[in-house]
């Protein structure tokens, strides 16, 4: 069953993230209960989501992404396409059922689930957090190998809060990815190509343009020969790593295993 769930979802062009992570949350559910899914109530659901909510204080988008993963799986093994519920009938005398239902999900009504605790930076909380990143030229003077490095990190955080992108956004950036405007000169709009996307569909792109007059000059320098570093992709066999887009998993932050070695400095 839960194979043949896990090779429906990509026929929907669901992202692998998302079937791995409904897959887990199916198999805790199994392990939480001790019971094959043809005996499964929805009073088993009602306690499972109940203890993950008191004893681990989850937040409500997850304990709904859960129950919707469950509910997603009880959807495909109920299907009469798919004949799981004959075999089951035919086999045991009884049959899978639907145990999530909407008396004990949680609806998503609000665009924004993030923590009201949560709250935007002061001036003085942003001028703490830049301020190390514009010691590069100091780091430089004293001859220490951690400059570059230190300056790309500062050329990230830089960009990300100028252009309010997301984590995954700011990652996959190219220097091509930048174009003129009018207003704003080379560095006049940055186009985003893999914004947040939703069920099935590839990434969203959107287009940002440049609101900050001292964004430019911390792009600039990005395209100087200093700042590519050393060694060129052909050379080590790096190509994926030393590519236009940064990698996304790895070993340690910000490297990704190659071809070639398995050591690469941290972008």
């Amino acid at each position: 069953m839960l194979t043949g769930f896990a090779n429906q979802q990509p026929a929907r062009n669901l992202a692998r993230t998302t079937v791995e992570g409904r897959e887990n949350t199916v198999k805790a559910f199994a392990a939480h209960v001790n019971t094959y899914p043809w005996f499964w109530t929805p009073a088993m659901v009602d306690e499972w989501l109940g203890n993950l909510r008191s004893l681990r204080d989850l937040k409500r988008s997850t304990i709904r992404s859960y129950s919707e993963a469950v509910r997603a799986f009880c959807h495909f093994i109920t299907d009469p396409l798919y004949e799981w519920t004959a075999t089951r009938e035919e086999r045991f005398g009884t049959h899978p059922v639907q145990v999530v239902h909407e008396w004990n999900t949680a609806v998503h009504v609000q665009d924004d689930e993030a923590d009201a605790k949560k709250r935007a930076f002061t001036k003085a909380e942003l001028h703490a957090f830049f301020a190390p990143c514009d010691e590069v030229a100091r780091i430089r003077a004293f001859g220490r190998k951690g400059w570059l490095p230190a300056f790309r990190d500062a050329t990230l955080f830089k960009t990300a809060y100028a252009y309010g992108t997301r984590r995954n956004e700011t990652r996959m950036l190219d220097a091509a990815d930048f174009g003129r405007n009018p207003h704003g000169g080379e560095f006049g709009r940055c186009q985003v190509r893999f914004g947040k996307a939703k069920k099935g569909s590839p990434p969203k792109r959107r287009g940002v343009l440049t609101v900050f007059d001292w964004t430019p000059d911390r792009l600039l320098p990005m395209r100087s020969p200093q700042a590519q570093g050393r060694h060129l992709a052909g050379r080590i066999r790096l190509p994926d790593l030393f590519g236009p887009s940064c990698p996304d998993t790895g070993d340690l932050p910000g490297m990704r295993r190659g071809p070639g070695p398995s050591w690469a400095p941290s972008w």
